[in-house]
């Protein structure tokens, strides 16, 4: 078959993947015996006007011959990814993706992202069907972490860190006074940052810098304070505007102010400001993070490895982030599952500061996995069991499950 692997590109340089032929493995391993896409829904009224992905998700669960069973997340649009796992063969280039790695070896999860990636052309290569690749992978990873007796960071190269720094991450309370009220009860939970975005930021200059400021008092002096614009701005000289008027609240970074492929007003407000811009939790494979970095100027770059094409691709992105000299922040928000894979990811990083830790207080962020993520002192603990470390409430996938 065709396989696509990956070379770190010199400094300055574009991102190289390369093709090569490999066989279909040793008879008498372990084989995939079928995935499962399960759709998950907060139980009760939803909210559709707001960017809350923790009230559905799509876990994913890879079976084998042997009866080891890994879990992994897509934080997309959860009823198309289920069609992209679920869908049957079509054609070489074009077939579901549970129907391309049944009968694949799942402890070489490498192999099956580039049966994945190569089987899915005809309608992927980015977007939903590398968000959907990325689930599987991160299953697959489970799944050979469990056959190891290792945790997924060990067979990533070993962790650096024990445990990382969490800052809280939440929606924009639509008023100052909510925002100010807001950031003091999460500096009270001891985290050592705290990211508001989305809500009503974008729609009014004031009322953005209102909001940031308020946020700012509520936290004080010795928590960091970060922005997500949400895609809000639409033109760079007001957005230099907003960001010099936010300037004494000490924003730490300003989050995807643009739409993704604005590169060019990303480059202008990076030009014109000294507050690192971060983005990234839209791309999708080390090629969109190339762009983003080299036409677009951002400092900090957001892999979600639920998007970004799974552990490994995130590992890619972060390679390339670092020879360009700019830093790595994964986006990490739904459930215990994406925040299990992501600090395995950050464990192994040569450079990492941050985890994202959505506080949503939905079912599926809060409940999913047994396992929880404590936060004491600001620290957030990377796991240590065999696999990914966590194993779903299935009480709560009862619950949330849609038919």
């Amino acid at each position: 078959m065709i396989a696509l692997s990956w070379r770190a590109p010199p400094r300055g340089g574009e991102v190289r993947y390369d093709l090569a032929c490999t066989g279909d493995g040793e008879e008498g391993q372990v084989r995939i015996t079928g995935v499962e896409a399960l759709l998950l829904r907060q139980p009760g009224a939803v909210d559709e006007t707001i960017s809350d992905g923790s009230q559905d998700a799509l876990v994913v669960r890879v079976h084998t011959d042997e009866g080891l069973v890994g879990l992994g997340e897509v934080d997309s649009q959860p009823h198309v990814a289920k069609a992209i796992i679920d869908a049957p063969a079509s054609h070489v280039m074009a077939t579901g993706l549970g129907a391309i790695v049944t009968g694949l070896d799942p402890t070489d999860p490498d192999e099956a992202f580039r049966r994945m990636f190569r089987g899915s052309l005809y309608y992927g290569r980015r977007g939903a069907a590398i968000h959907a690749i990325s689930g599987v992978e991160i299953a697959l990873w489970d799944i050979a972490g469990q056959a190891a007796g290792k945790p997924v960071h060990a067979l990533l190269g070993g962790r650096r860190r024990e445990a990382l720094r969490a800052y809280a991450s939440t929606l924009m309370p639509d008023t100052p006074d909510e925002a100010r009220r807001t950031s003091a009860e999460l500096r009270a939970a001891s985290y050592r940052g705290v990211k508001l975005g989305w809500g009503p930021l974008g729609r009014d200059a004031e009322l953005d810098v209102a909001l940031v400021a308020a946020a700012r008092e509520g936290l004080g002096d010795d928590v960091e304070l970060m922005v997500d614009v949400g895609l809000g701005w639409s033109d760079a000289d007001d957005a230099i505007r907003r960001v010099r008027a936010m300037l004494p609240s000490r924003p730490y970074w300003i989050e995807e102010p643009f739409w993704p492929d604005e590169y060019e007003m990303y480059r202008a407000l990076a030009a014109a400001v000294d507050v690192p811009l971060a983005a990234g939790e839209q791309e999708t494979t080390a090629w969109d993070f190339e762009r983003l970095i080299d036409r677009g100027g951002v400092t900090v770059v957001q892999p979600d490895v639920t998007r970004a094409g799974g552990l490994r691709e995130t590992l890619r992105v972060a390679e390339l982030a670092r020879d360009r000299g700019r830093r790595t922040v994964t986006h990490s928000w739904s459930t215990g599952i994406i925040k299990a894979a992501s600090l395995h990811v950050l464990a192994v990083l040569e450079e990492a500061d941050w985890f994202e830790y959505c506080v949503q207080t939905t079912e599926l962020n809060q409940r999913l996995v047994r396992e929880r993520f404590c936060v004491v002192d600001g620290m957030v603990e990377v796991p240590t069991a065999p696999g990914l470390g966590v194993t779903l409430d299935e009480d709560v996938v009862r619950e949330c499950l849609v038919a």
